[in-house]
């Protein structure tokens, strides 16, 4: 089969495109034939490396896609609703299916956690083996590159915002970044709960573009460098319910822009992850610092279940060829996107 991989790590140049065997189900899993792949940030930063991350190589990045089933070696998918040439996305979440976490319905807490792409292969490939349990069945028609932008950010965005956070219609919300998915798909989340949202961006187009997801104010940082001010006095001087902060560096503005009482949510760090703040801002104002990882099995299906509905939109970019991963990379990480960039896979 086809696939882009490195031997090792370093800059886009480290990504070839070439042919590696296909591989075969164990016992429980499927075969899937790849349509489409999503880039994430984490894709660029496992290609980097960092001290301690430990693959097999060469090693395959993506961990969102979507295709068909073309072989089944699972005798209990029986009831699951999927056979061979089932359209499915992939939910690159992997729990052990075994330990407690995972026998008590959050896997994503598992004692053995893998996130596809990151510590396993992904998706940058026309074929991968994964565990039934890990497919979402989509309608027919339902488009490949549709189901594989939106699998990750969603469930992320979900088990941030309403499981882990408790979002309530007539909070508001900050997100911090308008571009990003799980920001996008943060917008969406929010508004369909019922809370106001202000987005703070780095350009007016892309303020204008969350603006059509449904983000009711906007505040350009280029144009505040102190934009937990314009925050603070958008809300009447009361504060926000809850913020949405996946950059790391940017906590003490998120902090200072927090009602007392608020949440702090956060799925990652894309500036960096290691950052000062003053401990004051959280004691007497009673801020909780609220981290999550992807989702469950259950807040997966959930979300995928809005997403099909069309309750919930994904946000596509731009797409490119697999052999194409590099220019793809490059776009996402000097943060031209807008919503999520797609592969295509002949």
């Amino acid at each position: 089969m086809k696939a882009t991989l490195f031997h090792q790590h370093g800059g886009p140049e480290s990504l070839e495109y070439t042919d590696i065997p296909t591989p075969e189900p164990n016992a429980g899993e499927a075969l899937i034939h790849l349509r489409a792949a999503a880039l994430n940030r984490m894709d660029v930063m496992v290609r980097i490396g960092w001290p301690g991350l430990k693959l097999e190589l060469p090693h395959i990045n993506g961990a969102d896609g979507a295709g068909e089933i073309v072989a089944l070696n699972s005798p209990s998918s029986s009831g699951s609703g999927l056979e061979v040439g089932s359209r499915v996305v992939v939910n690159a979440n992997l729990g052990c299916g075994q330990c407690d976490h995972c026998l008590s319905g959050w896997d994503n807490m598992c004692r053995n956690w893998h996130l596809l792409g990151e510590t396993v292969r992904g998706t940058y490939a026309e074929y991968i083996c994964l565990p039934v349990r890990q497919l979402y069945k989509l309608p027919d028609k339902y488009d490949f590159h549709a189901a594989a932008a939106a699998a990750l950010v969603y469930q992320t965005a979900w088990h941030s915002l309403i499981t882990r956070g408790h979002l309530s219609a007539g909070e508001t919300v900050l997100i911090v970044g308008a571009g990003g998915g799980v920001n996008t798909a943060s917008i969406q989340v929010a508004k369909l709960s019922g809370a106001q949202v202000i987005v703070v961006g780095s350009d007016a187009k892309k303020l204008n573009a969350a603006k059509s997801l449904g983000a009711d104010i906007l505040i350009d940082r280029s144009k505040n460098e102190d934009w937990f001010r314009a925050v603070f006095i958008s809300t009447n001087k009361r504060g926000v319910d809850v913020v949405v902060d996946n950059v790391g560096t940017t906590f003490m503005q998120s902090l200072r822009c927090l009602k007392k009482g608020g949440r702090l949510l956060t799925v990652g760090n894309s500036a960096a992850p290691r950052f000062e703040i003053d401990n004051r801002y959280i004691f007497s104002k009673h801020i909780s610092i609220i981290g999550s990882t992807m989702s469950h099995l259950k807040d997966f299906s959930t979300a995928m279940d809005l997403v099909v509905a069309g309750k919930l939109k994904p946000v596509l970019d731009k797409t490119f060829p697999l052999k194409d991963a590099a220019a793809a990379q490059e776009r996402l990480w000097g943060g031209e996107n807008f919503g999520k960039i797609t592969l295509e896979i002949e």
